[in-house]
Order: structure tokens, then sequence, then C-alpha cells
């Protein structure tokens, strides 16, 4: 065995006539730029030395290669790029191979596939997530994965940005060999002698071929298709199906030369800017300067109070992080009904094949129906999820601080409610914390961790501990009337109702929300969620409503009739036998017009552009506030809000970075062109107006916050 050369994060060494080269670039291996210069010079080391009979890449630590150094994006190039080592890498004489334990993924893919075998260890996955940042695998990817595991399935694995398991990469052909164990350099060094063993020749993907060209193109007009559908408007798909029709059509140069021009017209895309943002947003909203300043809570066991939709689904979570759950409820009926939920999720997941019968008793006997607060004594955490009513709420938490046991967190997860008065139902307001869940709870991303006044730091850090656990992406919001996402969704929903009055019907306000890049319209929301939620927070609120405000009655109107959406089968739509799709509905139409003529408004045409710029020009006013009040602590935590919570679309990067590309100063022209109408709804925040006086934006109060 010779002496290991190091260039920092590559290492190589000589194991009888195989050179080791080792990847050592902490915590995933992404590939910097040492990491491809140490690649080059292993590559041109193995060529120029005899004894080296071949060639095996492994790496250090949890992963094999993660992908791109993400610390890199944005920054000038520097040599060698990364096609060129792929090339390097396919173009050696002697055998390569790739020894895939962990993560391989993006770049660190594209590295194995340049290799001439791969070998994976049972904790492998193997992915192209280009597309979820707006970009397409730029290396080689798009040309070599068509040639190993045909066209269809290469192109859905880069369309889904999703990875295959070490067994699935196999029966995909991506794989040649599968391994037991978790040492890489040892089944990788085993895989290497018995291909040298059987004087195994060179295998490139570049000299393979798709077999049936006329039927692999076929193949991908369908899948082209269904993308054009499902993609609404994002850019980086349909180029990497483009670049897959290139790999079946083109000489494989070519196909190269395509695929990098592909890449950098993905690269120069403004939806890059969103997606990196968005990526990148994600990380941040953790750092809060309570986790930095106290240490978390040990959270072992969970009590959840309710056993409606919202209350299963938080029982869901916890119980997929591992931790035990006991349900309180008023009387046995009730806690029937809270188990029933709960299985129902794990039922569903059976019919589907994505867990058995065996794994759901296991999970199921975590958890446990009581209707006794007794029961939950000794528990760390306790999460109320009761009718959202603050005298309800109340008597909740006077009872949890009756039982709980000191140092119990108490967390309600009420989406409007005043969280300090909730508190201070007990005689431990530091213990009592919102968490904020998203409906469906054990599907939904989003948690917003709301912070009461009194609370204490550990409490707060406790919070952002357990949305680590429970896979979730948290966001620390002040406490306010909808804290951060229903505050704003309060006004731009109102931004929506004035224009409908003003003359745009519900379903083309709908679909220009659509076309932005929505998954569904304000209107479809209303039905979806139920209407009578929002008018009961609207009657609640009539009290301190401003006399002067406008107030749009339609949505009242239909709940008056009893028309709450999908679950009254109509509401702004009908849902003839339940249909989950609504139609237009003349008579929401005929109520509408009546509600105009009642205020004596001349309906006028809008088109999409004035519809969006109104709707958008609400959402970024209310998010400069909630910024400017500090019930944000950046504007990064209002786009994460909205990316994971609201179905913001992820191209667009979440309204306050949306407001950045489409430029702070137009956005705010817009709201003073809309206050000539309505100076008390249209007010310029304070924060908008002071960034575009110093020629700032919202980004730059991103930054070291």
């Amino acid at each position: 065995m010779s002496k290991p050369e190091t260039d920092s994060v590559v290492a190589t060494r000589r194991e009888g006539d195989v050179l080791v080269v080792t990847i050592d670039n902490p915590p995933v291996n992404a590939l910097g730029v040492a990491v491809r210069r140490g690649l080059k010079d292993a590559i041109g080391q193995a060529g120029a030395d005899a004894a080296v009979k071949a060639v095996l890449i492994v790496g250090v630590g949890k992963a094999f290669i993660a992908g791109a150094d993400i610390r890199e994006f944005g920054k000038p190039p520097q040599p060698p790029s990364l096609p060129e080592v792929c090339n390097l890498i396919e173009a050696c004489a002697k055998p390569v191979v790739a020894a895939i334990h962990g993560p391989a993924l993006g770049g660190g893919l594209e590295v194995a596939m340049a290799s001439h075998y791969r070998l994976a260890l049972p904790a492998a996955r193997l992915g192209l997530p280009e597309v979820t940042l707006g970009l397409l695998p730029g290396a080689g990817g798009t040309q070599r994965a068509p040639q190993l595991m045909g066209v269809k399935a290469a192109a859905e694995l880069m369309l889904s940005g999703k990875p295959l398991s070490a067994k699935a990469a196999q029966a995909a052909g991506l794989v040649d060999k599968l391994a037991e164990g978790d040492d890489p350099t040892q089944a990788g060094l085993a895989y290497a002698r018995e291909l040298l063993e059987w004087q195994t020749p060179v295998r490139r993907a570049r000299e393979l071929d798709v077999a049936d060209k006329a039927a692999a193109l076929a193949e991908l007009d369908v899948l082209q298709a269904d993308t054009v559908k499902k993609s609404r408007g994002l850019f980086s798909p349909l180029k990497i199906v483009e670049c897959v029709r290139n790999a079946v059509e083109l000489p494989f140069d070519e196909g190269l030369a395509r695929e990098r021009a592909l890449f950098l017209q993905c690269v120069d895309s403004p939806q890059r800017a969103g997606l990196i943002h968005a990526f990148f947003a994600e990380r941040e909203t953790a750092k809060v300067p309570e986790s930095k300043a106290a240490k978390p809570r040990a959270i072992e066991t969970v009590a959840v109070i309710g056993g409606g939709t919202m209350g299963a689904g938080i029982a869901v979570c916890a119980l997929d992080a591992g931790l035990p759950v006991i349900m309180v409820e008023r009387d046995a009926e009730s806690i029937a009904r809270g188990r029933v939920n709960v299985e129902k999720v794990y039922d569903g997941l059976i019919a589907r094949g994505r867990m058995t019968a065996e794994a759901k008793a296991a999970v199921m006997a975590r958890y446990a129906g009581s209707t006794s607060y007794d029961d939950i004594a000794g528990t760390d955490l306790v999460i109320e999820a009761v009718f959202e009513d603050a005298g309800v709420k109340r008597a909740v938490f006077s009872e949890l601080d009756r039982v709980c046991k000191p140092g119990a967190v108490l967390a309600t997860n009420t989406s409007y409610l005043d969280i300090d008065a909730i508190a201070a139902a007990t005689s431990r307001p530091q213990d009592v914390i919102g968490l904020h869940f998203f409906s469906p709870a054990n599907i939904m991303k989003l948690l917003e961790i709301v912070v009461p006044a009194k609370v204490s730091a550990d409490v707060v850090a406790t919070a952002f501990e357990l949305a680590k656990k429970l896979k979730k992406t948290p966001v620390r919001a002040g406490v306010c009337d909808g804290f951060i996402g229903n505050r704003i969704l309060a006004v731009y929903r109102q931004a929506a109702d004035y224009i409908m009055e003003d003359g745009a019907s519900p379903y083309e306000i709908d679909q220009a929300v659509r076309d932005f890049g929505f998954a569904m319209g304000p209107y479809q929301v209303v039905d979806l969620a139920g209407g009578d939620i929002g008018w009961a927070t609207r009657k609640r609120r009539a009290a301190t409503r401003d006399p002067e405000a406008r107030y749009v009655e339609i949505s009242d109107r239909l709940c008056e009739r009893g028309w709450f959406g999908q679950k009254t089968r109509r509401g702004y739509y009908l849902y003839p036998e339940g249909a989950r799709a609504g139609q237009p509905d003349p008579e929401v139409l005929a109520i509408v017009d009546a509600e105009r003529a009642k205020k004596g408004i001349a309906p006028r045409k809008f088109t999409q552009d004035e519809i969006i710029r109104r709707y958008m020009a609400a959402m970024i006013n209310e998010g400069a506030n909630v910024v400017h009040e500090g019930v944000a602590l950046r504007p990064l935590d209002v786009d994460v809000v909205f990316l994971s919570g609201y179905g913001f679309p992820r191209h667009r990067g979440g309204p306050m970075k949306y407001a950045d590309m489409t430029g702070l100063d137009k956005v705010l022209a817009d709201i003073r062109e809309f206050a000539k109408e309505d100076a008390l709804f249209w007010k310029p925040s304070p924060l908008v107006e002071r960034l575009v006086a110093e020629g700032g934006n919202f980004d730059s109060l991103n930054k070291g916050a």
C-alpha cells in the first residue's frame, strides 16, 4: 500500500493495483473547486502510473457527493468545470468505479455516471434535483442518464428531482451492483478487483445507445405534454425534456454542447433567482435569537387536546417523529372519533402501498386516548387544538395549568387569537407558546412558532427543535391578529374582494392567480377551507372594524345561504355530487351583481395584469408592515410562510423576493396610484417608503439578521 497523497479535500492512495480516490469535504463532500481539482489530478495520476490498473472513487463521512457547493452559487466559476472533470473521468483508459453510500445528488451523481461502473451500499440515494433550483443537470447528466437507465426513467428522475434508493437505482440500470455494509472503500475495492479479475473492459455511457429510439421519442412526447400541464410556466422542466430528446437524436458531444447552452439559459432565468432564494430562505428561518440564547427542553412525550382534523393531524406528526402521544377529548365518543381520524391517515398509506399493517400497529402502540386531563400530568409538551374560540381555549389552559408538571411546554394551535391572553389563563405564561400548524397538519410543511411576550427563550428554542423533529419548516412570528400568514391573507383577500365588487368575477380573479403560479385562486381556497371559518372571523372583528373602511358583503351573502364551499357542495363554485373541482355558479354572479347595484358600483373590466398588480401590491405592502412591526424577523420569513403554507409559486421566491425582482419602486408607484381610489386601504407601508427612498430592497434586511 502506497502512502496517501493529499490535496486537502481529495486524497489518493494505492491499494495494490487500485488507486483509491477519497473525497473528504465536510459536511457532504460538495463539489467545490478544490474537490474538482483533486478529482482531475487523481485521474491524471491514474493515467500516468503504470502500476494502477483501476480507479475507485469514494466519499468520507455520510455522503458520496451530495451535489454542488452552495457557497459557490452566484460567484464567478473557477476551473476546472464539472463537465470537464466528468469528461476526464469517462475518458480514463482504466476502469473507474464509483462506490456510493449516502447521497449522490446532482453533480455527485453526474460524477458517478461518468465513472464506468457504479456500486451502491444500502443507504445510497441517487438523484438529480437541479429542477428544484430552476436548473438542469449541466455536467452530462441529461445525456448519460438516458443511456444508462432508459429515456423515460431518466427524464422522470430529473423532472421529479426526487432521489432513488440503491435498490430502485439498480432496478433502473443506474447502478451495476449492490453491496452490504457501510464501508464504501472495502466494498468498492472488492468490486474493482472482481472487474480486473474478469478483465472487464472500460464501459463509457457515451458509447452506449438508446435501444428503440422511435419508442423512446414517443414516450418523451407524452411526458412533454404532461410536463407542460404540470409545470405551470416553469422554465427548466421543458429544457430538461429538450436535453433528453437531444440524447436520443444527436451525437453525444453535440448533446453535451446543447445541454451546456440550455444550462446557462436556466442560470440566467429570473426563475432561478426565485428558487435559489427559496432554497436559502428555508434554511435561514430556524436561525432565531432564542435558539442562540438558550438550550431546548427535552421533549419525550406529547399530549394533544382535541381529536378533530387538526388535532389528529398534529398527533400523526408527533407519532411519525417517534414520540408517544396521548389525545385528550371530552367523552368516550369523541375519543373514538379522534382515534378513527388518526388511523384514517395510516389506512390511506396502507391502501397506497406506502405502509404495512404491521408498521401501522407499531405506530398506534404509541398512541392512547383519554377523557381525563390527569393522565397528562407527566407530559413534556401539550398542544391544544380545540375550537377557535378564546373562551374555550382559556378554559383548556386553566386545566393544563392545574395538572401539568412544572416545566412542561404548553402550546396552542390557534390561527388568529391573542396568545398573550391565552397564556394569562395560567400561572406560568413563561411556558406558553403558539404552534400554528397548517391543515392538513401531517402534510403541510409550515409551522408558525408564535412568541408571546412572557415566554422564556428555552421554550422558543424547544419549539424550533420540535419543528426539526417533525420535519417542519419553522418560522418565528410575533403576536398579532393572524400572526404572519393569516394577517397578510386577510388583506390580500380584501383586495380581491374589492376587485370583484368593482367588476371582475371571482372566476376571473382565480384564473389570474392560477396563471401567476398559485395552485388555487382565493375563492377556490375559501371553498376548500370552508366559508364559515372566515365568516366567524369577520363577525368576531365586526365590533373593532373601522366604520370608514370599505367592507364587501358578498361572502357574507353566500354564508347566510349556508353555502360554505366543498363541504356543503356549493360556495363560490358548485360541487355536484361531491366533486372536488368546482363549476362557476350563475347564482353567485347574480349575488355579486346585486351587491354592486346596492352600492351603486358600475362594474369595469380588469385585465389579468391589473388583477395581479393589486393582489400582489396588497400582499407585499402588508408583508412589509409585518416586518416593520417586528411580527416577522426578516422579509425572508414572510417569503417562507407563503411558500410553505399558502401555495405561493416557488419560482417567484415569495412575495418579498417577488417585490425585489419586480422593483420596489414600481410596487410603491402602484400602491400610490390605487390610493387615489381608497386612501384608507392603500396606505403605503413606512418600510416600503423608506427602502425606496434609500434605493434599498427587502433582501438587504435579510443579511446578518
